[in-house]
């Protein structure tokens, strides 16, 4: 599904496997941001099979944080494709997975800042509260927000997963609310399109939600 001039979204909506949505960034090099589960990411190659191209094209694999359903498909990929994961949240995987999270190791260390890709450029936002290290990704030039499972459409993400806190995902939100964004793409659920439609699905969780963060 083409959402703007360079990015397509992958969006699962399943009512009985979850997974996670996935999204490509086509320019001088493709970036795809979560590939979700590998025994479903067979709608990741079907999107990519539409666009004419397929997982030998991808040049930088991004993911959002290290749940099995936004991190299993980086199974899929092979050399020179690289693979790019906020440090804090890898730390964290080790922790919880031991030797056996090692086969994620990224090539790229995400950290808060600017990151660039042949003539792509994101800001990397650390916006822990679902998970320790998560982060989200801002595309400027299309104002568009990659947000994981910080922010969905009228909804957050979990704080009662290892490593959740309400009160971080909550100052995270905070974060996000203040950025200029025309397309919020959520790790799960539909995206929001719009800039008032954006604004007021923060204004909602911000009502609805915020009394829940702790």
């Amino acid at each position: 599904m083409k959402v703007t001039e360079g990015l397509y979204a992958f969006l699962w909506n399943s009512p009985v496997e979850n997974n996670c949505n996935a999204f490509l960034v086509r320019g001088g090099k493709n970036v795809l941001i979560d590939p979700g589960h590998r025994h479903l990411f067979r709608h990741v190659e079907e999107g990519l099979r539409r666009l004419g191209t397929d997982v030998s094209s991808v040049d930088l694999v991004i993911v959002t944080h290290g749940h099995p359903d936004h991190i299993e498909g980086l199974r899929m990929f092979r050399k020179p494709t690289l693979l790019a994961m906020g440090e804090e949240e890898y730390r964290f995987l080790l922790e919880r997975g031991g030797g056996g999270a090692t086969e994620f190791a990224p090539d790229i260390f995400l950290r808060e800042g600017e990151l660039t890709v042949g003539d792509l450029s994101f800001e990397v936002l650390l916006t822990p509260g679902h998970s320790p290290g998560s982060i989200s990704l801002y595309w400027k030039d299309r104002k568009a927000l990659f947000t994981g499972d910080v922010v969905f459409s009228k909804g957050i993400g979990r704080t009662d997963l290892p490593g959740g806190a309400g009160r971080k995902l909550r100052e995270s939100i905070e974060r996000l609310k203040g950025l200029d964004v025309e397309f919020l793409l959520p790790g799960h659920g539909e995206t929001v399109r719009g800039r008032e439609a954006v604004r007021r699905n923060f204004q909602f969780i911000e009502g609805y939600w915020y009394p829940h963060l702790r």
